[in-house]
């Protein structure tokens, strides 16, 4: 994929040109009439920039990502007309400086077709507020170079902004996991130490069972089957708190197989389980509110505390079965305690408070992880979470 040097430089200065004349339309919060004209858009679903004959004209295709709500959306009080992307931002963020709610960030986001990889945002981006239809929309008015070089090359995703901040889901997470029941089930496991020792370390090696990749130098995390998970709402047994112990380097294949362990925080036992290492967190997702009704509880936190505060990790009774997917942003409420009545006489139950949101990064059957974004008190287990207002 190209595009000659002067067909990009006219696109982003039309593109810059439209917004001008859209911010001078509309002033701050008040609505303008749409300004920009009419894109092309692909049947494909798919958005895409080529380059015409020669590199001298450049043709868009985009579609859309989100079907758009017939509600105003809320502003945030000061918010920008122009932004800056910075290192270290993430989408939330940049949401959060631009609305109210920052999972309304689907219903605003205006692509862009004259950037390359238009639903990506990278440092350096310069984000602009437009009115289209009377409805305020954020887009992409000039690409930085962390998006292009001078030959138009896409750069790598992993440089892109991430809705959450990937160092704080990566800290709880190695102070434990959380195992469905079905998938601890169906888990390798550590069936003897070499040699004379009843436990093992850094250093020593194991026999596995049912390992089902045979290529050395596959790496697994060795993790014990800790404390059972029951869905507070029906009492059934969903799943298992893991308790991180080793790491392990798969050195010879088979039924048994044979992992070398390389470090360890805590001594591996018989009958512990082995994940594969798994980097596979989807970190580059629209905050949005659930597409279906969903309600549920927190049932743990990760990193073994009472009080959970922002950027925590917990863990919800709800998954892909109830409608849940990554990017699902849930409101956080404190359920109301029993207080004695010493004036009327008997006990009361106090209402329910706000107390957070939660943003969901990965998903199972009928378990989810969430990331707390906000949280305007301590938040507990056994709280519920639900839909945003």
């Amino acid at each position: 994929m190209s595009l000659s040097k002067t067909s990009l430089n006219n696109s982003l200065w039309l593109t810059a040109a439209t917004l001008a004349l859209a911010l001078a339309g509309c002033g701050g919060n008040q609505t303008a009439p749409e300004t920009s004209q009419s894109t092309p858009v692909s049947s494909s679903g798919s958005s895409s920039v080529s380059a015409g004959q020669g590199g001298d004209s450049a043709q868009a295709t985009y579609e859309p990502v989100v079907e758009r709500i017939n509600v105003p959306v809320p502003l945030a009080e000061g918010h920008p007309n122009e932004y800056v992307v910075q290192v270290g931002d993430t989408l939330w963020d940049i949401a959060g400086r631009f609305l109210k709610d920052p999972w309304y960030w689907p219903e605003i986001w205006y692509v862009n077709p004259d950037i390359v990889n238009p639903h990506l945002i990278y440092p350096g981006d310069v984000l602009g507020l437009v009115y289209i239809d009377g409805q305020p929309r954020v887009t992409n008015i000039r690409a930085s170079t962390f998006r292009l070089s001078p030959q138009a090359r896409v750069t790598p995703l992993n440089e892109a902004v991430a809705s959450i901040p990937y160092e704080k889901v990566a800290a709880f997470l190695q102070s434990g996991a959380i195992l469905e029941k079905k998938q601890a089930d169906g888990l390798p496991y550590l069936l003897q130490v070499r040699g004379d020792n009843m436990v093992a370390s850094a250093g020593n090696e194991i026999y596995v069972r049912d390992l089902t990749d045979t290529a050395p130098g596959t790496r697994y995390q060795i993790v014990h089957i800790s404390d059972p998970l029951r869905d507070p709402d029906d009492n059934r047994l969903i799943g298992y708190v893991g308790i991180p112990v080793a790491d392990g380097r798969l050195v010879r294949g088979g039924d048994p197989a044979t992992v070398a362990l390389t470090d360890s925080s805590r001594e591996a036992r018989q009958g512990d389980r082995l994940l594969p290492e798994d980097d596979d967190i989807p970190l580059n997702f629209f905050p949005r509110a659930p597409s279906t009704a969903v309600e549920g509880r927190i049932i743990t936190v990760i990193g073994g505390v009472t009080q959970i505060g922002q950027y925590m990790v917990v863990v919800l009774n709800r998954g892909t079965d109830h409608g849940l997917a990554t990017g699902d942003v849930l409101s956080i409420f404190q359920t109301g305690g029993t207080v004695e009545d010493r004036v009327g006489g008997g006990k009361v139950t106090l209402p329910e408070e706000d107390v957070g949101t939660t943003m969901v990064f990965k998903t199972f059957d009928r378990i989810s992880y969430g990331l707390v974004m906000e949280a305007t008190q301590a938040i507990h287990i056994h709280d519920t979470v639900r839909n945003p207002n």
